[in-house]
């Protein structure tokens, strides 16, 4: 397993970059825009460590966050998100959003704390009985 990044939602972009890049000392790495979701990723790390990424989430659409939405997820790439998915269920853990692209998963913690999984690498080939999974909770 790999750690891949922090998400946070936020709210005013343009504050939110100045307190992260301007203040903190970040730089921006990567961006990404998704006009048919309505939504932007900004991915952010000090400079010469690329890989402590955080993750700023920013919806188009004014949005309040409240109870702790603004904190989005922890995310880790494993080497196969089936194994990882099953290990997790047969320890008890609810798979909230099931891998059935054979690419991501969520679940959460016992505190709550969604954690994204993401396959290291392509996707795997969708598979039973990940295929068939409904979403259960949020994530």
């Amino acid at each position: 397993m790999r750690y891949l990044h922090t998400m946070v939602r936020v709210k005013d972009l343009d504050a939110s970059l100045n307190f992260y890049c301007n203040l903190l000392g970040l730089k921006e790495i990567d961006r990404r825009d998704y006009e048919a979701g309505r939504f932007s990723l900004i991915f952010l790390a000090p400079e010469g460590q690329e890989e402590a990424q955080v993750e700023l989430t920013y919806n188009w659409d004014t949005e309040d966050y409240d109870g702790g939405r603004n904190f989005g997820h922890l995310a880790y790439s494993v080497e196969n998100i089936y194994d990882a998915c099953q290990k997790f269920a047969d320890g008890g853990v609810t798979i909230n959003r099931p891998p059935r692209d054979g690419r991501m998963a969520f679940v959460r913690s016992p505190d709550g704390i969604s954690i994204e999984l993401l396959q290291d690498g392509d996707a795997l080939e969708p598979q039973e009985p990940w295929l068939s999974m409904e979403n259960t909770g949020n994530w």
